[in-house]
């Protein structure tokens, strides 16, 4: 486990991370769809270089929250959301800042791979090229080789990268949906349960391409399972219904947390 990541607890808040500046600051947090409060009053910071699992039984809220960090709730007509979530100090709630140029800084994979009916070379070339990240056909080919070596693939599609993404197989196309998500060159990326449709074979490797990727990116990914968040993650995070019950390092967590809540969750007690 990485020592550099130390929780302190204050008696009125969840464990924050203290010893890193965050990448991912949110304060008084509150998600509603239509009537149903959904999140409420959460603050957390997540720092760079990190994985960061957000843990809980279904309907916690964990999942709201993560969609908030890159704005996919907008999409919801019966959503609001309110508080204030900052990456790298600025508001990405402001309204003149431009969503698009927000989910290319803050990449998603979704629990189902979801390629775009396109070649494995175009699903990992789309984003670079409606971004302008590539001057020429030949920097772009750069861009799209760099990525798919990034998410541990080139070598198993290197001959046919004009074939179809979605004749891979389900890890491989989740491996092709992560290499789609960095070849923008984003500071975020989350993942949204991304290894529960795949075999445990596939989902090894899925785990393994988490620890590379966080030596470069901040990860926070949602999982239903507390073996996968244990093994993955550096920080966990621990929600129960729509409230942010602990935040700190993974060991402690699950050895020693501070909240009976979670001590009850992590021993099978609810969830």
């Amino acid at each position: 486990m990485d020592k550099k990541f130390q929780a302190v607890v204050t008696p009125a808040s969840p464990r924050i991370m203290t010893e890193r500046p965050p990448r991912i600051d949110a304060k008084n947090v509150n998600i509603h769809y239509g009537e149903k409060h959904a999140i409420k009053d959460l603050s957390i910071s997540i720092p760079d270089r990190a994985v960061s699992a957000f843990i809980g039984p279904s309907g916690c809220g964990k999942s709201t929250f993560l969609r908030s960090i890159n704005r996919m709730n907008d999409t919801i007509p019966a959503c609001r959301v309110q508080g204030d979530i900052r990456i790298d100090g600025s508001d990405i709630y402001d309204p003149s800042l431009d969503v698009v140029q927000l989910r290319a800084r803050v990449g998603m994979v979704f629990q189902k791979p979801n390629p775009f009916p396109k070649s494995i070379f175009e699903n990992v070339a789309y984003g670079p090229r409606i971004h302008g990240l590539a001057e020429d056909k030949a920097e772009l080919e750069d861009i799209v080789v760099k990525s798919l070596k990034k998410a541990g693939l080139f070598e198993e599609v290197k001959d046919r990268l004009n074939h179809p993404g979605t004749g891979l197989s389900g890890g491989q196309q989740q491996r092709l949906c992560i290499a789609r998500a960095i070849a923008v060159s984003p500071d975020v990326i989350l993942m949204d349960e991304p290894c529960s449709a795949l075999d445990p074979i596939a989902t090894a490797k899925i785990e393994e391409l988490i620890d590379e990727l966080r030596q470069n990116f901040c990860i926070v990914i949602v999982t239903h399972s507390m073996q996968q968040a244990a093994r993955v993650s550096q920080l966990t995070a621990f929600f129960h219904l729509g409230t942010l019950v602990e935040y700190g390092d993974t060991d402690e967590i699950f050895t020693a947390p501070q909240e009976k809540r979670t001590q009850d969750y992590i021993t099978g007690r609810f969830g």
